[in-house]
């Protein structure tokens, strides 16, 4: 965007330029025609390039949305399965103790 920016500067100072000349030259306003012509082509160039990034920026700002929704939901899967290994690990006691009974009681 900077070199479409300097673009802009550099024709808006040969316009400035070519507006104190005599303008009883044909040539001079050929030149300042096709001047204005590239001028506006680069400003339509511009906005073309102004709103590919406004675009690209909320793309990117819902990419970084998602991304952390999916972040979040990985934690909290990985919090469930803690939770759940623990419970696994309870029952296994829990078993381990009732089978010690068990055996107290056969015995």
């Amino acid at each position: 965007m900077n070199s479409i920016n300097e673009k802009e500067k550099k024709l808006n100072n040969a316009l400035t330029e070519l507006k104190s000349l005599d303008l009883g030259n044909p040539n001079l306003k050929n030149n300042i025609e096709n001047l204005n012509n590239q001028k506006n082509q680069l400003e339509i160039e511009k906005s073309e390039l102004e709103n590919k990034y406004k675009v690209l920026i909320e793309e990117h700002a819902n990419l970084t949305k998602k991304l952390e929704e999916i972040q979040n939901k990985e934690k909290i899967d990985q919090r469930k399965q803690i939770e759940f290994s623990e419970k696994i690990d309870e029952l296994n006691q829990e078993t381990d103790t009732l089978l010690e009974e068990i055996d107290k009681w056969q015995m």
